[in-house]
Order: C-alpha cells, then structure tokens, then sequence
C-alpha cells in the first residue's frame, strides 16, 4: 500500500465522515484523485463501511463486559459463534488461543441483564463462562497508524520518528 493511501486510511479511521475536501487538503491530492484513492481502496475492501459510533450509556446500555466461553464438552462441534449470532448484546466475537475459546463483548442494562444474558448464552451454546466487567474505558476505536501519526488535535499526517 502507498504511503498516502495509508495516510488516507488513517485519517478516514479517524473520522470516517471527512469530507474529500478535507482529504485532500490534509494529503495534498486533489480532490478527483483522493475520491478516486478512496473508491479504490473500498473495493480493495481496506475501506469496508462506514459507522457510527454510539454512545452506549445514552441508549441505556451502561455496562459492558467481557465474556469468555470454553464448551462443556470439549468433542462437541465448535459452533458457538453461530448458536450466539441471534443475541444482539453481543456486540463482538473473537476467535482466541488459551483456555477458553471466545471472547465475547457484551453491552447489557445492568448487573441483572447481565446475569440474564450469561444464561442465555451457557444454554444456547452449552458453554461455561468466566466474565470480567469492564469499569471503565479510558480509549476505544483508536485509529491505526499505518506509515505516520495523525496528531489528534491537528489532525495533520506526520511522519513518526525513526
């Protein structure tokens, strides 16, 4: 990948609604050839979409943890992804080396929701599980650094020190 593509990765990472305007003038491209770049690199899938990021304790699900899932029966078939796929407070699902076999980030309401919902998922999944309850999240969605920084209260490109 060129050294601007991945400034444009980082910047977009960043903020995903940056205009191409503000593209270009933080690449030095014009604003034909950064479109371009972009649409290029959304159908190379480096660029996959677009989201938005939510305020969770707004929507009234204040309590995050995480979740990590080993099955009872170690010779059962290894589909506990797709027997969890239809609980929506599962909002992430990691493959992991170690003891367990999953991660799952969860986002419930309250300690209550959250003792309900690791009962959904120890039936469905025919899992035991061990939680940790997040306290607080001092960062989350950071953006990569991909060939140079992005000082976060410029948001120019920089080259990062040898």
């Amino acid at each position: 990948m060129e050294e601007i593509d991945r400034r444009i990765v980082t910047l977009l990472a960043r903020d995903g609604r940056m205009s191409f305007t503000d593209l270009a003038r933080e690449t030095g491209l014009s604003v034909s050839a950064v479109h371009q770049r972009v649409r290029r690199l959304e159908k190379r899938g480096v660029l996959r979409g677009y989201a938005a990021l939510v305020d969770h304790d707004a929507i009234g699900l204040p309590l995050t943890a995480f979740v990590s899932i080993k099955p009872i029966d170690p010779a059962a078939p290894d589909d506990a992804p797709e027997r969890l796929a239809g609980l929506s407070a599962i909002e992430a699902c990691h493959s992991v080396a170690g003891d367990e076999s999953y991660i799952l980030k969860v986002r419930v309401s309250s300690p209550i929701g959250l003792e309900e919902l690791l009962q959904q998922i120890r039936a469905a999944a025919n899992v035991s599980t061990r939680t940790t309850v997040v306290l607080s999240t001092p960062y989350e969605h950071r953006a990569p650094e991909l060939g140079g920084a992005v000082d976060p209260q410029e948001g120019n490109a920089q080259r990062a020190a040898p």
